[in-house]
């Protein structure tokens, strides 16, 4: 398995899907990041060269952010929304949808299984 940047990508698949398992890349920047790099994107992963594989991380690294970084910036804006208070915020604080989806049917995703109904059925 390469890696780029610290993260293990699979090997079988072409360059274009396996950059992709990298937090922050996404399809349209994985065709970015090979054109800037100047590699094949149909080429297999396990093919690349040493060569290849610093220049796709250093790509990454300078133009955009990934990881941990990109995790550690999303949450904090996430806190920052709850802090002041926002309406994203409290969605966010209560574990609502965010982006003004309905709740009143679907939503089980962010609200979780339902609560049961109901007590405990006596037996005969």
């Amino acid at each position: 398995m390469p890696r780029i940047l610290g993260i293990d990508i699979p090997a079988n698949k072409k360059v274009l899907y396996s950059l992709r398992y990298i937090y922050g890349i996404g399809p349209y920047r994985a065709e970015v990041v090979l054109r800037t790099a100047g590699i094949n994107p149909d080429k297999k992963a396990r093919d690349l060269t040493d060569d290849e594989v610093s220049r796709i991380a250093g790509v990454i690294q300078k133009n955009f952010k990934v990881e941990g970084a990109l995790r550690r910036e999303v949450s904090q804006n996430i806190k920052r929304l709850i802090d002041i208070g926002s309406y994203r915020g409290t969605r966010h604080r209560k574990g609502l949808p965010v982006r003004g989806q309905r709740t009143r049917c679907n939503a089980r995703t962010r609200k979780g299984p339902r609560p049961k109904v109901g007590g405990i059925k006596r037996k005969g």
